[in-house]
């Protein structure tokens, strides 16, 4: 079997986010770029599954859509274990335009399983698994908690709501992975680190294709207010302040 990841290129969560004067264009000056966070996990996942059953996962593959300035973060899951990757060599777009650069890239290779996070943590759109599935005619299973294969057969447990559902989907398939598919993200070791330097990453053209959606304008946040002190003994104040500014009850 093999596992391909895709992995987005994000800032780090501790990142300040800035914007260019006219509000249309984030700054990225400075910033430092991590996988993100969803996807890490999904990689986790299949290294762990791999591990446990190297003759059943055979290879793991990462992919990003991204100009070369997100080859490090590949390189970073090749450390941790991932053992070739695929760059698509296009700027960012919307969560279509994504999805297309990934399909264009993948649908003449034999991905058994392709493992999405469930969101990236700077836009938090949450579309491109389901649009990648599409686009591929392939079967998808969203909010995966928990992955297992036996044999043929690919077993998933799901959040639902008031509960978990648990599934059974074959290949290929893509599932869109969510906190508790993998408990701590793998880490590199210095071998990883020095090994992944020989491993293949392979860089590809874009697919001719148009994001459908544009970025007007962006806008911060209210700042928050300023913090209000009020007498122990003024409950009712307290009151008043929690139901009409603060909305909490």
């Amino acid at each position: 079997m093999n596992i391909l990841i895709c992995i987005s290129n994000v800032p780090d969560t501790t990142t300040r986010i800035k914007y260019t004067a006219d509000m249309k264009e984030v700054d990225y000056t400075g910033v430092q770029w991590i996988i993100n966070p969803w996807d890490e996990l999904a990689l986790t996942r299949a290294i762990e599954l791999k591990e446990a059953n190297p003759a059943l996962v055979q290879k793991i593959t990462v992919i990003t859509v991204g100009k070369a300035d997100a080859e490090p973060t590949l390189r970073k899951a090749l450390a941790c274990g991932a053992d070739d990757a695929i760059r698509v060599d296009a700027a960012g777009g919307d969560s279509l335009y994504t999805a297309t650069q990934l399909a264009e890239a993948v649908k003449n290779e034999a991905f058994d399983l392709i493992l999405c996070g469930i969101e990236s943590s700077d836009y938090n759109g949450s579309a491109v698994g389901g649009m990648l599935a599409e686009l591929l005619d392939r079967p998808s299973v969203s909010a995966v908690s928990s992955l297992n294969i036996e044999g043929d057969a690919v077993k998933v447990t799901r959040e639902i709501d008031g509960g978990k559902q648990t599934l059974e989907t074959g290949t290929p398939a893509v599932l869109i992975v969510q906190k508790g598919i993998a408990i701590n993200p793998r880490i590199p070791s210095m071998r990883g680190i020095m090994t992944a330097r020989t491993k293949q990453l392979k860089v590809v053209a874009a697919a001719t294709a148009d994001s459908p959606s544009r970025v007007i304008t962006y806008q911060t946040p209210p700042q928050k207010s300023a913090c209000k002190m009020i007498d122990p003994e003024n409950m009712d104040e307290l009151a008043r302040l929690l139901h009409m500014e603060a909305r909490v009850i």
